[in-house]
């Protein structure tokens, strides 16, 4: 049976290999497999049972153990290692590794479930460069790792593009570049991610900085490579048992996104731009005006300069047009709004801080040395060094001086960088090696400043480009220039759902469209009404078209007056998405193939999605929709939000669409926190609040419901314990439905323990003919024509038990 076993696996693995790669000899030291071929060696390490970390290092060249991405450190005792005449493997309960010695082949399978395996491995060939970075790779060759895939998986990946939900086919430059106004297709955009997601839920994440292209299949060859200009040759393997389990393991190895404030999920007034503090303020008078929620204010580049071009690194307020900027955020502080100013790492050569930033040597240079300066739309500019100690602190005291006048937030843009010729170098290597980590760094210094100067306060770092692992900066992405049309619109979803499951689970959009003077009312509510269920609500244009609800037409602005407000109704359930993403990595907007894994059909599907575990949301994307076909997953029973149909999972559904909100549905059985209106975060209260219970008649298990709560600000930090949870649990016994609730405190809480809770259970057809309370005393109130009932009551430290006999 062994030697069958072992000539069925060679025959499986033996196709496609390189046959001038040959296997010398082996060791296993200190839990690392180093293994040596004829032009190199393999070094590979568990990170864990369901992470495998492989290396080459080609001869002539030394390891490099250095990672931008990773922050899991290894822990690889619980492996089996074996070995034969023919053959290696290691493996654990989830991920096994054969080696097969002759001829030289690398497979990694899950659960004995073939994934992929190293076709011709490394090899170096001549550049063939995209058409779209052809100025930018300039190289004569390139470094090949490749792979064997199987014939029908499903790929996703490669950071944020539009290219449909399976990018299977494409060879993808990893150039971080902008691409304005991009509509219905975009090959390249703000973050290439150097990471590919199988629908058979495993990923590999090349490891290496420097510049390249992922082709995934784009030959039709059943094959996958990874192609880079230099450095690293590492890559890991990362499986997991369900979508969920994947993402908490890639999230395990590169971090998570840290909590971030609570006001930074309410409405944003911002726009390119604000150009004096009396416009800032005429704007969010108006929004007082009007009552419409506003949270936070952001000013574009004319808080340092009149002018758009020559002024861009002064990076101190313009007293001209910003005469009493300090006084200016205090009273937006005391409204409860966040001012966040707009920052570039360029320092144009006409600016006021380049004479300082020559003489500190902050700026990248050129080969003998000198600051490396050259044109771009802003002017002639060199760039900060963030690599280099003083160039990071000297920025970082630029942040933290702002942070003094009272500022809430950092806005970094031009980040990928918008432009760095090859021929700059930096404290850390090349241009070109370090131009896809230069966003990701930024954010680094950011973050870590605060940890350092403001530890009591959770910072906002809105970006335009990162890399792996850039949500454990607290980075919040968005996705660049995008026309402002419906086929700028169309492309969203896909962006922040591929984005999501690569880590980065705030992707979101500039609501409204922002390039262009497109005036279309449609489009901009149903814009709006989509990012309801977005990550950051955020408008946001050029502004030749307004991009605030304040500045349009009386129809639309009263439709975005419905969606913003909507949007503070989930106030605390959305705070919840950001809390458990910063535990789970799981993202808030959701692909509906996490629910249905088998169904073929959701692989490829993104005109629909799970906002949370509760919300089912199917954006307008065209103008003039009467009907939006709706798919309703398997499992589940669903209710239309507003209107209260249900419909049953598993079947489709044409919908009548309405100009007031998008099609919304609710998953049955669910326990959903909704808030009373507020002006904005800052009079968010939990006595604002009442959870309302979507009643499923066919409950036959025990649901658990945990809602958390902190003061919204201080970083989350499990030690300090000023946090509590509300925990539900429900299930039917016979003719009673029992909900328990139980506030479990943290041992260093500060606030009140006891609370009145309001709890609406929906869909209850006749008056309950018993209700029993444990442990606190309540009323009910039955709403006869709405079909729901309303109960009142105390919880404190003590689990309170409603008996409702139906």
């Amino acid at each position: 049976m062994k030697k069958l076993f072992l000539l069925l696996f060679l025959s499986t693995v033996g196709f496609a290999q390189n046959a001038n790669r040959k296997y010398i000899s082996h060791q296993l030291i200190e839990n690392i497999l180093e293994v040596k071929t004829s032009d190199g060696m393999y070094f590979l390490q568990f990170y864990n049972d369901k992470i495998i970390e492989t290396t080459f290092v080609p001869k002539g060249e030394k390891f490099n153990p250095n990672s931008h991405a990773v922050v899991l450190k290894p822990d690889n005792n619980g492996f089996e290692f074996k070995q034969s005449t023919d053959y290696l493997e290691i493996k654990t309960t989830e991920l096994e590794i054969q080696i097969v010695k002759a001829p030289f082949k690398i497979s990694y399978y899950k659960k004995g479930e073939l994934l992929l395996s190293e076709k011709l491995g490394y090899f170096k060939r001549k550049h063939e460069p995209l058409e779209r970075v052809k100025g930018n790779i300039i190289y004569d060759s390139t470094e090949v790792i490749q792979f064997n895939i199987n014939a029908t998986e499903k790929l996703y990946g490669g950071g944020a593009r539009v290219l449909g939900m399976d990018r299977r086919g494409n060879r993808l430059a990893l150039y971080n570049r902008a691409d304005y106004g991009y509509e219905t297709r975009s090959e390249l955009m703000n973050f290439t991610i150097p990471i590919v997601i199988s629908s058979q839920k495993y990923m590999v994440h090349f490891d290496n900085a420097p510049i390249g292209y992922l082709d995934l299949d784009s030959k039709k060859e059943n094959m996958l490579e990874y192609e880079t200009i230099s450095g690293r040759k590492t890559y890991q393997v990362i499986v997991g048992n369900t979508w969920e389990d994947l993402i908490y393991n890639y999230t395990e190895l590169t971090g998570r996104q840290p909590l971030p404030p609570r006001w930074a999920l309410g409405n944003f007034s911002s726009r390119f731009g604000y150009h004096s503090e009396a416009e800032a303020r005429r704007t969010i008078q108006k929004f007082q005006d009007e009552n419409i929620p506003v949270d936070a204010i952001i000013l574009d580049l004319y808080w340092f300069g009149k002018e758009l071009q020559g002024t861009m690194g002064n990076l101190e307020v313009y007293r001209d047009s910003f005469p009493t900027f300090e006084k200016m955020v205090d009273d937006f502080s005391k409204m409860g709004i966040k001012t966040i100013p707009i920052t570039e790492p360029f320092i144009l050569t006409t600016s006021k801080k380049w004479q300082e930033a020559v003489e500190k040597k902050i700026l990248a240079t050129d080969s003998i040395g000198n600051p490396f300066t050259y044109d771009f739309y802003f002017g002639n500019t060199g760039i900060i060094d963030i690599f280099k100690p003083i160039g990071k602190n000297w920025f970082w005291d630029i942040y933290k001086e702002l942070a003094n006048k009272g500022v809430s937030g950092v806005w970094g843009d031009l980040g990928e960088p918008e432009v760095l010729p090859a021929a700059a170098n930096t404290f850390d290597g090349t241009a070109d090696e370090v131009h896809n980590i230069y966003g990701h760094n930024w954010a680094k210094l950011v973050f870590e400043g605060y940890q350092n100067d403001f530890p009591t306060q959770r910072p906002f770092i809105l970006m335009r480009s990162g890399y792996s692992g850039s949500q454990r900066y607290g980075m919040i992405p968005w996705s660049g220039d995008v026309n402002r049309t419906w086929g700028g619109l169309s492309g969203q979803v896909e962006i922040s759902l591929q984005m999501g499951m690569q880590g980065l689970a705030y992707m979101h959009s500039d609501l409204g469209g922002f390039a262009g003077a497109n005036l279309d009312d449609e489009l901009y509510v149903r814009w709006l009404q989509y990012g309801v269920f977005n990550p950051i609500f955020r408008p946001h244009a050029q502004s030749d078209v307004a991009s605030e609800p304040v500045f349009r037409s009386e129809s639309a602005k009263s439709l975005a007056k419905q969606a913003i407000e909507m949007r503070y109704k989930l106030l605390h359930y959305n705070y919840n998405l950001a809390y458990q993403n910063s535990k789970s990595g799981i993202p808030l907007m959701r692909p509906l193939f996490f629910e249905e894994p088998e169904n073929e059909a959701l692989l490829t599907k993104s005109d629909g999605y799970l906002w949370g575990n509760d919300f089912l949301i199917y954006p307008i994307l065209e103008a003039g929709q009467k009907t939006k076909e709706v798919y309703f997953p398997k499992g589940s029973t669903w209710i239309d939000f507003y209107y209260g149909t249900t419909y049953e999972g598993g079947t489709t559904h044409q919908i009548q669409t309405e100009r007031s909100h998008i099609p919304t549905f609710i998953r049955k059985g669910s326990i959903v926190p909704l808030v009373g209106r507020i002006k904005n975060t800052e009079a968010f209260t939990k006595d604002k609040m009442e959870y309302h219970y979507y009643f499923d008649e066919k409950i036959s298990d025990e649901k658990e419901f945990s809602f958390y709560f902190d003061d919204g600000k201080t970083p989350l930090n499990d030690n300090n314990g000023n946090f509590y949870f509300m925990h539900f649990e429900v299930e039917k016994e016979g003719k009673w439905l029992e909900i328990e609730i139980e506030k479990e405190i943290a041992e260093n809480f500060t606030g009140t323990k006891e609370e009145t809770v309001t709890l609406i259970v929906k869909n209850i057809s006749k008056k309950p003919r018993k209700i029993k309370f444990k442990n606190t005393k309540g009323n009910m109130q039955y709403n006869e024509k709405l079909k729901y009932c309303t109960f009142t009551f105390v919880v404190s430290e003590k689990d309170v038990e409603i008996k409702i006999k139906l």
